[in-house]
C-alpha cells in the first residue's frame, strides 16, 4: 500500500510526527522529516537526523530536511529536495504546530503571531506547495493534525488564539477537500480523544501526573495509516478522531495504547 510512496511530514522528529513516519517507513514509504531540530534539546529529545535513521531502520527510505515552516523558501526547499530525490510527493502531513494555551489578556503578539505563522499560515502554505506534485501522486492525501471544529464556547474560553488557529487548521482540511476533490486529491484532519503522551503534554499542559492518564503516540500512527490507506476519491472532508477511525476498522481494545493499561484517560481538548 505504501511502497515507495512519497510523504512529507512537517515536525516529525519527535512525537506524533516521527510515530506516523515510522509506521509508514515500516510499509516502505519514502518519509521527508521536515522539521527544525538538528541540535538536540533535553526537553524534547530527537533530531530530524535521529529520526531519519529511525525510518530507514523501520524499513523506509528518509531525507531530512531542516525547515521552519514559517519561511516559504524552506518549504519550496523541502519540496524541491523531496522531488529530486523520490521524484514526486504522494502524502503530506501537517503536524507541525505551535501551542500556547492562554486567556486573551496573557497571550502576546509574538505567541499570536507564532501559533498563527505556524498553525494557519505555515499549513496553508505547505499545501500550497504540494499540490502541483500531488496532483500527480498515487493516491494523494493530505492530512492535517487538527480538531473536529466544536463551536462550544468552552473551547475559546481558556485559550482562544490556540483554538482559533487549530480550528484554521481544520478548515483548511475542510476547504482542499472541496477544491481538489477533481483531482483525486483527499485532504482531512485527525485528532486524539485522549491526550498523548508527548513532549508537549509533559512539559505544557500536565506533567507527569497526565502522561499517565494519555496514550501512545501510535493510536495516531495507526488512525493515520488507515486514513491515508482509503481511496483519495472517497475518503476527504472529514475531522476524523482516532478511537473512531480503529473502531471502524474492527479495533475495539485500546487498551494496548494506553500508557497505564486499564487506567484513567484524560479527554483531549475540543472533543
Amino acid at each position: 500500500m505504501f511502497q515507495n510512496k512519497t510523504v512529507i511530514i512537517t515536525g516529525a522528529s519527535r512525537g506524533i510526527g516521527k510515530a506516523i513516519g515510522l509506521k509508514l517507513a515500516a510499509e516502505g514509504a519514502n518519509i521527508v522529516i521536515a522539521s527544525k531540530s538538528v541540535e538536540e534539546n533535553p526537553k524534547l529529545g530527537g533530531t530530524i537526523f535521529s529520526a531519519a535513521q529511525e525510518m530507514e531502520a523501520a524499513g523506509g527510505k528518509a531525507l531530512a530536511v531542516q525547515c521552519d515552516i514559517r519561511f516559504e523558501d524552506q518549504i519550496d526547499n523541502v519540496v524541491a529536495q523531496t522531488v529530486e530525490k523520490f521524484g514526486g510527493i504522494d502524502i503530506l502531513i501537517n503536524n507541525a504546530s505551535a501551542i500556547n494555551l492562554t486567556p486573551t489578556e496573557q497571550t502576546e503578539p509574538k505567541r499570536f503571531d507564532l501559533m498563527y505563522d505556524i498553525n494557519v499560515r505555515g499549513t496553508f502554505m505547505m499545501s500550497r506547495a504540494c499540490i502541483p506534485h500531488l496532483k500527480k501522486g498515487a493516491n494523494a492525501h493530505i492530512l492535517n493534525l487538527s480538531p473536529p471544529i466544536n463551536m462550544d464556547k468552552k473551547w475559546f474560553a481558556g485559550h482562544l488564539a490556540y483554538t482559533i488557529s487549530k480550528y484554521d487548521m481544520s478548515m483548511i482540511a475542510i476547504g482542499l477537500a472541496a477544491e481538489l476533490k477533481k483531482y483525486n486529491i483527499a485532504a482531512n484532519a485527525l485528532w486524539p480523544r485522549t491526550t498523548i503522551a508527548t513532549a508537549a503534554v509533559n512539559n505544557l499542559l500536565g506533567g507527569e501526573a497526565l502522561m499517565k492518564m494519555s496514550r501512545t503516540v501510535d493510536i495516531i500512527a495507526d488512525a493515520a495509516y488507515y486514513i491515508l490507506s482509503k481511496p483519495s476519491a472517497e475518503c476527504t472532508g472529514n475531522t476524523f478522531i482516532d478511537e473512531a477511525v480503529l473502531a471502524a476498522e474492527g479495533i475495539t481494545d485500546f487498551n494496548k495504547y494506553s500508557v497505564t493499561p486499564g487506567g484513567e484517560l484524560f479527554n483531549d481538548l475540543f472533543v
